[in-house]
């Protein structure tokens, strides 16, 4: 009596003894391409650059020798730095809450996918307000209005801008079109389709890259009073100036523990928010 077996292809890999290897993926030639060309253009930097790397280790020896001067930090003039550094706050919290509200507006215009007759001028704005560095901005109010608090103000609104426009559009350009689609078949207008369908979906996006910008912008702060826009940076630079390398010391002792505070208290923040998201 015969009985005939069909196999299956698996079993027939098994019965012969040979067994079924995968394909080989292709490599994608777009990211090969990049990569070469990004090991190629580092080696050529560092040639072109033409370092000097025993210098670079003296230069490095004196460093760590120069750590003997930050020690014991100079407190004495504690007020002044705090008061520096609170300044500081209020620089980013500004510029950082103007800087959300302008913003908010102008997403709505980026977003192709409810503005597409003004998205393209829009996009192309902020990406100018972008490309500019905070610090470069800060150089260009001081000019404009003097040293001070202000121009730091204005430069870390003006880049938040392009950042947070950017970001909120890309948000609002994410929302379901059939939400979108759906209020319009109701007969709702421009204004009802944002704000009943459009914001209940972005508002803890936009309320987490506010909280982000305001922590980047903390930061920059720090940086921008150095070149005269206020704040406890103003403070690093003239103990600097003066040689007063201990007080440095604890201007950057300040500095750490404002920052590292902030960074806690909105990591906090942000966990909340992408809980209740």
């Amino acid at each position: 009596m015969s009985m005939e077996v069909e196999w299956a292809p698996a079993g027939a890999a098994r019965q012969t003894g040979r067994t079924e290897t995968p394909a080989r993926r292709r490599r994608d030639p777009v990211l090969t391409g990049a990569a070469i060309f990004g090991a190629v253009f580092f080696v050529f930097g560092l040639i072109h650059l033409n370092f000097d790397y025993g210098q670079l280790w003296k230069g490095t020896l004196a460093f760590v020798r120069s750590w003997a001067y930050l020690f014991p930090p100079n407190a004495a003039e504690w007020q002044p730095i705090l008061a520096a550094a609170l300044e500081t706050l209020y620089v980013a919290v500004v510029g950082t809450v103007l800087a959300v509200a302008v913003a908010f507006v102008l997403a709505f215009f980026a977003a192709e996918n409810v503005a597409p007759k003004t998205a393209p001028l829009v996009k192309g704005f902020v990406s100018l307000l972008r490309a500019v560095p905070t610090l470069v901005w800060a150089l260009i109010f001081i000019v404009a209005v003097g040293m001070g608090p202000l121009p730091g103000i204005l430069a870390i609104f003006t880049h938040a801008v392009g950042m947070l426009t950017k970001m909120f559009a890309q948000s609002i350009e994410e929302v379901d079109e059939g939400v979108l689609e759906a209020l319009r078949a109701t007969g709702a207008g421009w204004l009802q389709v944002m704000l009943q369908g459009v914001l209940p979906c972005v508002a803890t996006s936009f309320l987490a890259w506010s909280v982000f910008r305001l922590e980047v912008d903390i930061g920059e702060s720090t940086i921008l009073g150095v070149v005269g826009a206020g704040g406890i940076g103003w403070e690093m630079a003239n103990a600097m100036r003066n040689y007063e390398f201990d007080t440095a010391s604890f201007v950057g002792m300040v500095i750490f523990a404002m920052v590292y505070s902030v960074e806690f208290a909105t990591n906090r923040l942000k966990n909340r928010i992408r809980l209740r998201g």
